[in-house]
C-alpha cells in the first residue's frame, strides 16, 4: 500500500503549476485529491468532497489561508469544521508559525516543500483525525 492510500486530500493554492504538481504527486502516493485555486472553492468542495486533510497555501490573494481556516473552523463538524489542516508558506518566521497554529492549522511546512515531509505530515494528520 502507498503512504496516502485512499486518504482524501483537498489542496488549495493560487499558483496553478504548484497546485497541479502537488495534486499529481499526492495522487501517485495513493491520495484521492481535489485541487482548487481559491478559498471560495475550498468552501464549496469541503462538504461535497469530505476531505480527510486540507492542505492550504497561506499567501493567497483575496481570502488568505488564515481567514480560510477561521471560516472552516466556524463550521459544524458535519460540514467540515473539524478537518485536520496543514498549511504551507514561504514566510516561516516564529511569529508566522504561531499565528498559523493559533488560526486553526495543526501543522505548518515551509516552502520549498519537501515531498517526504509533506507525505508524512498528511498521513499523520489523517490517521489522528
Amino acid at each position: 500500500p502507498t503512504p496516502l492510500n485512499d486518504i482524501r486530500v483537498l489542496i488549495v493554492d493560487d499558483h496553478a503549476d504548484t497546485l497541479e504538481l502537488l495534486a499529481t504527486l499526492l495522487s501517485q502516493y495513493g491520495a484521492i485529491v481535489l485541487a482548487v485555486n481559491s478559498a471560495a472553492e475550498v468552501m464549496e468542495g469541503l462538504e461535497s468532497f469530505q476531505p480527510d486533510v486540507l492542505v492550504s497555501d497561506i499567501g493567497m490573494p483575496g481570502t488568505d489561508g488564515h481567514s480560510l481556516i477561521q471560516g472552516i473552523r466556524a463550521l459544524p463538524p458535519d460540514k467540515g469544521g473539524q478537518v485536520p489542516a496543514l498549511a504551507f508558506t514561504s514566510y516561516c518566521q516564529d511569529d508566522d508559525y504561531q499565528q498559523t497554529l493559533t488560526s486553526g492549522y495543526q501543522k505548518l511546512i515551509a516552502k520549498p516543500l519537501e515531498l517526504e515531509q509533506l507525505i508524512e505530515a498528511i498521513a499523520r494528520l489523517a490517521h489522528h483525525a
